[in-house]
């Protein structure tokens, strides 16, 4: 069988971590900045662990 290849736009979105949880950054911080608070902005600075609903789909894009 030929070798398994990642999804790449996948690959650039989602890390998958140590422990195989994967993680991601949050969305809505690049601009229209003025009008979100600052908790929010600080909020959205950190990055997110993808939940049981999308885990297998996208385990299954990033094989290694």
């Amino acid at each position: 069988m030929p070798k398994m290849k990642s999804h790449r736009g996948a690959a650039k979105r989602f890390k998958k971590t140590a422990t195989g949880k994967v993680k991601y950054k949050k969305a809505f911080k690049s601009h229209i900045l003025g009008k979100k608070t600052t908790k929010r902005k600080r909020q959205l600075r950190k990055s997110g662990l993808l939940g049981p609903a999308d885990l297998k789909r996208i385990k299954a894009v990033l094989p290694k």
